[in-house]
């Protein structure tokens, strides 16, 4: 059963990646990322009601749950939006996939937190490999100025995702339940970005398109809402340690997705790099 549990979350996740390139086009990033959210809070919103999920919070504990939604929901998601705008799904989700790495330096720089030889190595690893796939040898097809690009704003999602947990946890331990949690975070990441296309000036538009409304539906039930519950039953399972291991397979699904349909080939020095993320992610998790 626990094997299950990683593998769709692994799936669902992986396909994300190719579902957010679908989105890009007509409607600005923030704007498909609000009409994604709105959808996930409402389904959630009607789990938490038939399973009679209290949503009430105090204030103190309204500010950390709207402070994990903005992060997430709403800088983490726009970030890697804008990203898969520029560059392959797979090559962005590789890059989002080092969170793991950021949230060590966060920890380290915050709460003084040790980092151990594995934790370091792995760092280390995840630099080389970045720079490698993105400097040394930009896969075939892309314009290095926007390979670039689509690198800073998946490393942008990154650095989000790596605050998240640093928050959820702090709101695990204040008892709040993870449905209650994810309700609250995405009605916060829709109005964030809502209002981030307003201030920006972009024009609320909606592509009536199969592609867009399928992706989106997807996005918002199976790759928000259903992943993340499954995830956090992995975590009430497992462990957070244990169960990161599942977002470490992700970047593999999505370069596999990658290749079949946006055509990604790696060259053998970019296959390298990508070979040192994921071994310095896994060492990363390990430490």
């Amino acid at each position: 059963m626990t094997a299950a549990l990683f593998a769709v979350s692994a799936l669902l996740w992986g396909g994300g990646a190719l579902a957010s390139v679908l989105q890009a086009g007509l409607v600005p990033a923030p704007v498909s990322v609000s009409y994604r959210m709105a959808i996930a809070a409402l389904v959630l919103l009607a789990w938490a009601m038939m399973r009679r999920i209290p949503l009430a919070l105090p204030v103190r504990d309204g500010v950390w749950v709207a402070a994990q939604g903005l992060l997430f929901f709403a800088l983490a998601f726009t970030s890697f939006y804008e990203a898969t705008s520029r560059i392959p799904g797979g090559l962005a989700a590789l890059v989002l996939s080092t969170a793991p790495v950021f949230a060590t330096l966060l920890a380290r720089v915050t709460l003084s937190a040790p980092i151990n030889p594995r934790c370091a190595l792995g760092i280390s690893l995840g630099i080389a490999g970045v720079a490698l796939v993105f400097g040394v040898d930009v896969p075939p097809g892309l314009d290095p100025h926007t390979a670039l690009a689509g690198l800073f704003w998946a490393l942008a999602a990154a650095l989000a995702t790596a605050a998240g947990p640093v928050i959820g946890a702090r709101n695990q331990r204040a008892g709040i339940p993870v449905v209650t949690t994810l309700v609250w975070g995405a009605i916060v990441g829709a109005v964030a970005t809502a209002l981030w296309a307003l201030g920006s000036g972009l024009e609320f538009r909606f592509d009536p398109s199969v592609r867009y409304v399928a992706s989106l539906a997807y996005l918002a039930i199976m790759a928000s809402v259903v992943a993340f519950l499954i995830y956090f039953h992995l975590v009430g399972r497992l462990g957070p340690g244990r169960a990161a291991y599942a977002l470490a397979v992700v970047p593999v699904v999505a370069l596999l997705l990658s290749a079949l349909f946006e055509g990604l080939a790696l060259t053998p020095v970019a296959g390298g790099g990508v070979v040192l993320i994921l071994t310095g992610n896994v060492l990363v998790l390990r430490g």
